[in-house]
């Protein structure tokens, strides 16, 4: 009987010992930064995210060689640098206010013995910052997409395929 539960308890620690090692594992290189994109973001978007995402990582509207192919107008330029701007302060204050949230959750889950009631309430507060900033950088991401033409955005989307799956 005692066998069983070392075994267990080795899998266990094993299994902790994992997930906590992918946790605090920094973000490949190449991961873009930004409103939106900051360390306290995690891998693995949600579908509406990817759905959205328009073009490269970074500044895309900026890079000659993508303009040209693109075939985007001054204006155009212009117009997504706007949205981009008037989009970067708030997707900034939403994306502190998420880590903020996560920062408090941190000492909840250490607490010995943990507070399951503050615990969940900490995790909703969590998920409404999450949204928060999810549905502002959407709200940036259809801006994007209301400039550019039905041509362009298939050329972008084009764009996005050659490079790969994004982590």
């Amino acid at each position: 009987m005692m066998r069983p539960l070392r075994w267990l308890g080795l899998i266990f620690s094993l299994a902790v010992l994992a997930s906590a090692t992918l946790y605090t594992q920094q973000p490949p290189e190449g991961r873009p930064e930004g409103p939106g994109f900051g360390p306290g973001m995690r891998p693995g978007r949600p579908p509406m995210e990817r759905g959205l995402r328009v073009g490269p990582p970074g500044r895309w509207w900026t890079d000659a060689a993508l303009v040209a192919r693109l075939g985007l107008t001054a204006d155009q330029q212009t117009k997504i640098g706007e949205i981009f701007q008037s989009s970067r302060l708030r997707l900034i204050d939403l994306s502190a206010a998420l880590q903020k949230e996560e920062a408090i959750l941190e000492p909840l889950l250490e607490a010995d013995p943990p507070e399951e009631s503050t615990i969940l309430l900490q995790i909703d507060r969590i998920s409404q910052a999450r949204a928060g900033l999810e549905k502002a950088n959407a709200r940036m991401l259809l801006g994007f997409r209301g400039v550019l033409s039905q041509d362009q955005w298939k050329k972008l989307q084009a764009e996005r395929s050659a490079r790969g799956p994004r982590r």
